[in-house]
């Protein structure tokens, strides 16, 4: 809340600013002064009847109403001054001290209570070790460095808003700091184990700036607790890693970190894009973990990619084999923005054909959307460039005319995919979303292949060969997302396979039918996987007649004891053995009631603000077994946006520390967001700009 500010309280038609006197009168009901800031004000009332405070020192006048309690008046008196510097300097200490000598304790710094409309009850208790506490955390919340607590600036500031605080060490606030890691750590590994879904991990590799290797762990989960289905991303581990690892070690170190939290038997997918020797390590991974039997589908949906990262490497192996256009468009555009004289041309024709000034872009290499839009401006400015290249007949750096035309022909396949990948940076990235655009770029493959433009034709054929090789890893977990998606149930998947496959409709109707077989054993094996059992209706009545009630005491500590079992789970049984005994055959599956019915459609607002995890919280109930393969589908994030090698980089100051602690403050800070976040939440509501799987790291 904010505090009062100071009023000056102005006396009606006059410039005076005397106060009237009123004749005192004994009211039995007025209430005693007690704040200790009372000793240099003076209450008196004015003629209109409200009640000014009389600063004792300066004389000036302030607001003394029973709502504007005693605040302002304590921050008067820290800056009331008087002709004498030094007295006033000493009245101001002796104030303060007076203040803080009046006030009791509440437990926790900067709290106090309020009593009364005057509020003459606050009261503030100073915690040196709850100060402390806050200094570490916030060191590690916003990556300030351990050596704050030795400038100079920082201590004075520190003295002077707090003068009993007795500032910390390096080391010592480095250790707690620590603590605070570990804390957190504890906290995060309860609430990991005690989520009843599964888990799906993404490993990146970084490295420090002094050329050490980290490997970084990070766990997607679907949240529901407090009935609230969340999606999260929390960093497990950022381990040092020798350069010289194998598959096989890196696949031993990600399985004994997941064995330390707890989570290695409730593994749903894994994403290795970032990771070395990515697909080794993904095969040494499920040759372990195959064996327990836990792994969906057997395994099948296990590895996958970003849709950002299939992307990338179809558009980057695709464009090696055209670097030739690409390296004539870099030495055009370098000619006319790098020679003063030609730039001065280049300008003045712009201006001439009343072309609106843009960026003349020159790309970077290995980035293929800054190649995009360099071609982009190329033909932006297409007309310039020709007039240029008749003024400078001589020059070979300007383009021909069928230069121009391929130009342009891998400018629109460009423009595609940049439209695609720039839909990707979201807040919630659940794995539902991309699967429509994804499919969109086969067809659009599929189309370009038969361009009559040779180099379109080429390209688009290396492409759909690079596109299908990795879409191929990644498709079956986006098809069962889109299923589990309301809106489109099987309808998207039948759609664009039609598309996809062209006249091989037979080839579509099998690919189809193949998914929805899977799909339909996997929500089998969910069904009849110990989880289920823990639904109330199915623990009283499993189906058979005879043992309604024994199967409530033979399932260990999964089952209810005769205390926790309520009226309502009773009903539920019961309910559930008249409709199966009445009709003579089992109920219809979720799988079958799903998909019967008609896809969803939102009464208003862009589809894309479709809110997933709000349906399915909405109607787990319906869909017990749905709404769980959900929980588990709808958080392996195929989604994500990779950072580059570059991005991937520590700064300097985390790169000077020792490897323990360089993961707890990556991992701390990581873990201490959420704060951020909801601290932020109402001065930065319509900044909602999306984070990939980065880490905020210390400021340079």
């Amino acid at each position: 809340m904010l505090e009062p500010a100071a009023m000056e309280v102005p006396m009606a038609g006059t410039l005076s600013t005397t106060v009237a006197a009123v004749p005192a009168v004994h009211n039995p009901r007025a209430r005693k002064l007690r704040s200790a800031v009372w000793q240099d004000f003076t209450k008196e009332r004015r003629a209109d009847g409200n009640c000014v405070a009389i600063c004792n020192h300066c004389k000036k006048q302030l607001t003394a109403t029973s709502r504007s309690g005693t605040t302002h008046l304590r921050n008067h008196l820290a800056i009331c001054t008087t002709t004498s510097t030094r007295r006033a300097g000493k009245r101001r200490k002796l104030i303060v001290r007076r203040i803080l000598n009046n006030k009791t304790s509440t437990g926790r710094p900067g709290d106090g209570a309020a009593s009364g409309d005057d509020h003459d009850n606050d009261t503030t208790h100073f915690d040196q070790e709850l100060s402390r506490q806050d200094l570490a955390r916030m060191i590690v919340q916003h990556g300030y460095r351990f050596s704050i607590v030795d400038d100079l600036g920082f201590q004075k500031f520190v003295k002077n808003l707090q003068p009993q605080f007795s500032m910390v060490s390096y080391d010592t606030v480095r250790a707690d700091s620590m603590t605070i890691y570990g804390s957190e750590r504890l906290k995060l590994q309860d609430a990991l184990l005690k989520t009843p879904c599964r888990v799906s991990i993404s490993v990146d590799m970084w490295r420090s700036s002094t050329q050490m290797d980290y490997l970084c762990l990070t766990c997607h989960y679907i949240d529901h607790a407090a009935d609230e289905w969340k999606l999260r991303k929390k960093i497990l581990n950022f381990v040092h890693v020798d350069e010289n690892f194998t598959a096989n070690q890196i696949a031993i170190l990600i399985l004994e970190k997941l064995q330390e939290w707890g989570i290695d038997r409730k593994l749903a997918a894994v994403v290795l894009d970032n990771c070395t020797s990515g697909d080794s390590v993904a095969t040494e991974l499920l040759r372990a973990l195959q064996p327990r039997r836990l792994l969906l589908l057997n395994g099948n949906l296990f590895h996958v990619r970003s849709c950002a990262h299939v992307l990338n490497l179809t558009v980057e192996e695709s464009l090696e084999q055209t670097s030739d256009i690409i390296n004539r468009v870099r030495e055009m555009i370098q000619n006319v923005k790098f020679s003063q004289e030609r730039l001065q041309k280049f300008l003045g024709t712009a201006k001439l054909l009343q072309i609106d000034q843009k960026l003349l872009v020159l790309d970077s290499p290995n980035n293929w959307p800054s190649t995009y839009l360099m071609f982009d401006s190329a033909c932006y400015y297409h007309d310039v460039l020709l007039r240029l290249a008749e003024q400078e007949s001589h020059y070979a750096a300007f383009l021909t005319p069928k230069e121009w035309a391929d130009v342009k022909a891998l400018t629109e396949i460009l423009d595609a995919l940049n439209n695609t990948m720039e839909k990707f940076p979201v807040e919630n990235p659940t794995a539902n979303l991309y699967f429509n655009d994804m499919c969109e770029i086969h067809v659009l493959l599929n189309t370009w292949r038969n361009s009559p433009s040779p180099v379109v034709a080429q390209m688009a054929g290396r492409m759909l060969k690079k596109f299908e090789g990795y879409w191929d890893l990644t498709r079956p977990v986006m098809a069962f997302a889109s299923i589990l998606d309301p809106r489109y149930k099987m309808k998207s998947i039948e759609y664009f396979f039609q598309l996809i496959y062209g006249n091989d409709q037979f080839t579509a109707k099998a690919t189809i039918e193949a998914i929805k077989q899977n799909f339909t054993s996997l929500c089998n094996d969910y069904e009849h996987s110990a989880d289920s059992l823990k639904n109330p209706a199915v623990l009283f009545y499993s189906g058979n007649s005879n043992s309604c009630m024994s199967s409530v005491y033979s399932n260990g500590n999964d089952s209810k004891t005769f205390s926790r079992i309520t009226l309502s789970d009773a009903r539920r049984g019961l309910d559930q053995y008249i409709q199966e005994s009445s009709s003579g055959q089992s109920l219809k599956s979720d799988l079958d009631m799903y998909l019967e019915e008609a896809v969803y459609r939102q009464k208003e607002g862009n589809q894309d603000n479709f809110d997933i995890l709000g349906w399915w919280k909405s109607f787990a109930a319906k869909y017990p077994v749905l709404s769980q393969m959900a929980r588990d589908i709808l958080a392996i994030p195929v989604s994500i946006i990779p950072l580059d090698s570059e991005a991937r980089v520590l700064n300097e100051y985390l790169s000077t520390m020792d490897p323990l602690t360089v993961e707890g403050l990556v991992c701390a800070q990581d873990w201490l967001r959420a704060e951020t976040e909801v601290a932020n939440a109402d001065v930065h509501a319509d900044d909602k700009a999306p984070n990939g799987d980065e880490i905020i790291v210390a400021p340079n």
